[in-house]
């Protein structure tokens, strides 16, 4: 499905155009669709630097020369030509195959830097091209060393392309083979280090002794050379006579090599070549993806494109339909010229408006009831075109939330002057960015100018190669792939160990909900250590998640670094990793052990699903002694007192020490420290208030929410749960403030006086909400399921989707709540005097 929403936000206004070179400077670019090879062959004009290959001029006869003689000599230049780069070819192999035999030799003790499979995986056939190519060198050159024009040497070319079945397997192992190399960097430190810097040795009569070069670029040198070598046959054959007896043997080389290009290039990865750098090197597309940049004060949808040597920003097009989509460059920036400001630096940078958590927790209420009325017209086989107004409704519902809730400012500046700014949602994603940006850099680059025409050919290329189609919204995503998991994901991160030095370090947990990835959790700082053990447990609530990052950071605790834009990260990444969410092995009982690697940090972590429909049950405890899962006019009379004992405690504790506490009640406690308070509450422990004052504020406000979350029934109760929600579609303020009233005043006494007493406190975290950044929206949206949800759903075995029927219900129970906490001061004697309350105000 392409992009086909939403054109009109994607086409976003807003930049200068790129500089263009001087007149007269304007050189068409070298455009070759083979990957080039070898120096010599692609960067037209240079000296050539090897003595295999003669001048020109050299021994082309004079001008009365039969034109026969004349094509003998061109296949002379040809032959040497490619001789030089076969040459270049075969030190390339050697270089990739020079650290396979000490790497085979560490597999079998008892420290592998690889395993036996993984090094079968990545080296897969190299050793065998080497040989083929090597043997072919050793025939050849002494040919065309010792000239002659009766030298025969189609039988060559033609073994050559009879063996093209060994690249058949290479190129089908190829995709495989990178990734593993890619996965073992991750993990391994020693092989990261081999693999960025394998030197190649230079020909022979070059200057250069050695050269470096990544693993990954090597591994791509036998598909460019296929081509290659197809291209020469063509020359060749252009410059042989047709009776002479090498022309049948290169025409049968061509037919074989031309065969098997066809056969293969579908295989490859299309990301195959986009013009060539000043170098004379193939530009590659490394990355590409969708990004938020803030251009003149507004938000706009970007697709970037991260090239070998250049990043470029670009829009899509409008076009019209049927017409073939293109990309607008908006800016490029040279990596040569690319750094990125420190925090300091970036001070003058424009600041970032941020939307209120709200406005993005209704959109995603919005998001979710339309999801669910697709699913009911789906359901009840409703007209398609009812079906497709939803999704239009939709996408645009979640191209806003794309556009607006990123929030990390990436920056990117460029040397000569200009600076942009990018928001993120993840700081995982921008950590990806900057790496790649950064590996690249490593590379000795060149600073330069794009001419128009050079411009135009990367920009037109960016369509073919992209490798990110679509907005990554929801609507964006076909019928039958997976919609991700619901309900609550619980979460150990235990511990991790490969640090080099100690350090302060942290994790967070990043989760995919609605198309893009964000922060849930966080661990607390293991001090001065390099194997900290966390054991911390949370539980982190899943919209269509997919996949579960951890992020590993070394806490900076240096005042000048950290920055006045509170959502710059200055903490440094020191390894990151993610596992893909399968709704098969996750949905079990049991907890299920895993392990990140990453950058030679290994994070164990453990995790458990539960299932929306799962975690909505309310289970009653066996036992009446505690106070969890005990009714709650139980409980009172137990302790005869009007609110629970626990009740008063924690919301005592949380207005001492957490009403300034961001995210308060949003942030999850340690579910081991909570587990911890509730046994202590259950015991009815004397140690109780020495507890709660050591205790870490949010396990204090995550008990709380559990013992309402654990009542046997809700504490507005199931009895009235119908009424509440009749009550709060009511249209009329009159009738709906005097059915809200009669509703509380329908509620058993401990409820009513628990439910007010709780009220307050809500408000009077919310009137901190300029520093804890909790509205009383934000906290309806994390105490009105809590409190409201029945304790036995109607929604037994016909519901398609847990999130269907959750989605109307939440956002009718946040409803009831955020109605009270804007409500003036409710008093429960006024309440009960008054058989009909009415407020003043309506």
């Amino acid at each position: 499905a392409d992009f086909n929403y939403g054109a009109d936000e994607y086409d976003a206004e807003g930049n200068e155009e790129p500089k263009v070179l001087p007149e007269g400077s304007e050189t068409m670019p070298y455009i070759d669709e083979s990957p080039t090879m070898s120096p010599q062959l692609s960067t037209r004009g240079q000296e050539s630097g090897d003595g295999v290959s003669p001048t020109p001029t050299d021994g082309l006869g004079t001008g009365g020369e039969r034109d026969a003689g004349k094509g003998l000599e061109m296949r002379k230049l040809v032959l040497s030509g490619f001789l030089a780069s076969e040459e270049i070819y075969i030190n390339q192999l050697e270089a990739l195959l020079l650290p396979m035999k000490p790497l085979k030799a560490t597999a079998t003790t008892s420290q592998p830097v690889l395993t036996l499979q993984q090094i079968e995986t990545i080296f897969y056939k190299i050793q065998d091209i080497y040989e083929i190519h090597k043997e072919f060198y050793d025939s050849l050159c002494p040919k065309v060393q010792q000239w002659d024009s009766n030298i025969t040497m189609g039988h060559l070319f033609q073994k050559l392309a009879s063996q093209l079945g060994v690249y058949k397997a290479f190129v089908d192992n190829y995709k495989i083979a990178l990734e593993t190399a890619e996965k073992c960097s991750q993990s391994n430190y020693q092989f990261q280090k081999i693999s960025e810097e394998l030197k190649v040795k230079g020909p022979k009569d070059s200057k250069e002794s050695h050269t470096s070069v990544t693993m990954e670029a090597l591994l791509y040198k036998p598909i460019d050379r296929v081509t290659r070598s197809t291209l020469v046959l063509h020359d060749l054959l252009k410059h042989t006579p047709a009776d002479h007896p090498d022309y049948p043997l290169l025409q049968d080389a061509l037919r074989i090599s031309q065969n098997f290009l066809s056969s293969i290039n579908e295989d490859i990865d299309p990301r195959r070549t986009a013009v060539t750098t000043p170098k004379g090197e193939t530009r590659q597309l490394v990355k590409d993806g969708f990004l938020v940049e803030l251009s003149e004060g507004s938000r706009k949808l970007r697709h970037v494109f991260l090239f070998t040597d250049v990043l470029l920003c670009a829009k899509l097009k409008k076009t019209a339909v049927g017409k073939h989509q293109q990309y607008d460059c908006k800016w490029y920036v040279p990596l040569a010229d690319l750094v990125f400001p420190s925090p300091e630096e970036s001070e003058h940078c424009p600041q970032v408006h941020v939307i209120p958590d709200h406005e993005l927790e209704d959109m995603k209420m919005k998001i979710s009831a339309i999801k669910s009325e697709v699913q009911k017209e789906k359901a009840n086989k409703g007209q398609s075109r009812a079906i497709e107004r939803l999704k239009k409704k939709m996408f645009e519902n979640e191209f806003w939330l794309l556009l607006n809730s990123p929030a990390i400012p990436f920056r990117i500046h460029n040397r000569n002057g200009k600076s942009y700014l990018f928001l993120l949602s993840s700081d995982y994603e921008r950590s990806e960015w900057r790496e790649a940006i950064q590996k690249l850099q490593k590379k000795d680059l060149q600073a330069f100018v794009l001419s128009s025409v050079e411009l135009q050919v990367l920009t037109g290329s960016c369509f073919k190669l992209r490798t990110v189609h679509n907005i990554p919204v929801t609507s964006n995503k076909d019928d039958d792939e997976s919609p991700g998991l619901y309900g609550f994901l619980h979460v150990i991160v235990h511990s991790a160990k490969g640090f080099k030095q100690s350090a302060n370090l942290y994790c967070t947990l990043e989760v995919d909900s609605f198309g893009y990835f964000v922060s849930k959790a966080k661990t607390r700082v293991f001090r001065d250590t390099t194997e900290p053990q966390w054991n911390e447990e949370f539980e982190i609530e899943l919209e269509g998640s997919q996949s579960l990052r951890i992020l590993c950071y070394e806490k900076c605790y240096d005042k000048t670094k950290l920055n006045k834009d509170n959502n710059e990260i200055v903490d440094k990444i020191m390894g990151k990793g993610q596992i893909q969410l399968d709704p098969q092995a996750v949905q079990t009982k049991n907890w299920h052990m895993d392990v990140i690697e990453m950058n030679g940090i290994k994070v164990e972590f453990s995790m458990k699903f539960t299932s929306r429909d799962m975690s909505l049950k309310r289970t009653p405890s066996k036992k009446q002694t505690g106070v969890f899962g005990v009714k709650i006019s139980v409980v009172t009379k137990r302790e005869r007192s009007k609110v629970p004992y626990i009740v008063r405690q924690c919301i005592e504790e949380v207005e001492k020490r957490g009403i300034e506490e961001v995210g308060i009640y949003r942030i999850s406690g340690v579910a081991t420290d909570i587990q911890a308070l509730k046994a202590v509450f259950d015991a009815n422990n004397k140690d109780i208030l020495v507890m709660l004052s050591d205790m870490d504020i949010n396990a204090i406000a995550g008990t709380l929410k559990l013992y309402f979350r654990e009542l046997p029934e809700p504490l507005l109760t199931d009895r009235l749960y119908p009424a509440f929600m009749e009550g709060i579609a009511l249209s009329d303020p009159a009738a709906k403030e005097n059915c809200m009233m009669h509703l509380l005043r329908s509620l058993p006494d401990p409820n009513l006086i628990t439910f007010l007493f709780l009220l307050e406190h809500l408000k009077r975290v919310a009137e901190k909400e300029p520093i804890n950044k909790m509205s009383l929206h934000n906290l309806a949206t994390v105490f009105g399921p809590t409190l409201l949800r029945p304790s036995e759903g109607e929604s037994k075995g016909h519901l398609t989707l847990a999130s269907d029927i959750w989605s109307h219900d939440v956002m009718a129970q946040v409803q009831v709540l955020l109605y009270y906490l804007q409500h003036p001061p409710i008093s429960f004697t006024e309440l009960k005097r008054n058989t009909l309350y009415f407020s003043t105000d309506v």
